[in-house]
C-alpha cells in the first residue's frame, strides 16, 4: 500500500469471532456490577425490548437470531396447546455450574407473544448435569396482548 492512499476492507458478520474470555467479562462481571441484584430481570425485559427492535414472523426466524446473535443453538422439543419448549446449547456454555440467560428468555418470551398474540413469559431451568437451558414458554389464552 502506498502512503496515503486508503485500502479498505470489508467484513463478513458471520466469520467475525470474539474471544470467549472477553464475552464472559461482559456477560458474568461487568452486567451484574452494573445492574446490581436485579441485573436478571432487567436482563429480561432487555430481551422483550431488544426483540420488539428485530421482530420476526416464525419460530424458524428465532432460532435464525439465535444463531446470528451467538447466542448458541436453539431447539424446538414439544409444542402444546399454550406452551412451547426450547432446548439452548452453546459452546460458550463450557462447564459452567450455572447458567442464566435471562436476556435470550426475555427476547422468546416477546417474539412468541408477537405469533400467538397472547401475553407471553418464558423460564428457564438448566438441565441436570448438563451445559444445557430449557426454556418453557408459556402463554395465557385468556390473556391476548395488545
Amino acid at each position: 500500500m502506498i502512503f496515503g492512499q486508503k485500502k479498505t476492507t470489508t467484513i463478513d458478520e458471520t466469520e467475525l469471532q470474539i474471544p470467549l474470555f472477553g464475552y464472559d467479562l461482559l456477560r458474568e462481571d461487568v452486567l451484574p456490577d452494573l445492574l446490581g441484584k436485579e441485573h436478571n430481570i432487567i436482563l429480561y425485559w432487555s430481551g422483550k425490548s431488544l426483540a420488539r427492535k428485530y421482530p420476526v414472523n416464525s419460530i424458524e426466524e428465532i432460532i435464525g437470531f439465535f444463531q446470528r446473535a451467538g447466542w448458541g443453538e436453539l431447539t424446538l422439543l414439544k409444542e402444546k396447546k399454550s406452551e412451547l419448549t426450547f432446548e439452548l446449547t452453546s459452546s460458550l456454555f463450557g462447564q459452567k455450574k450455572q447458567i442464566h440467560r435471562p436476556l435470550e428468555a426475555g427476547f422468546l418470551a416477546e417474539q412468541i407473544q408477537r405469533i400467538v398474540g397472547y401475553m407471553t413469559e418464558t423460564n428457564e431451568v438448566q438441565k441436570k448435569g448438563h451445559p444445557t437451558l430449557i426454556f418453557h414458554v408459556k402463554w395465557d389464552v385468556y390473556d391476548e396482548s395488545v
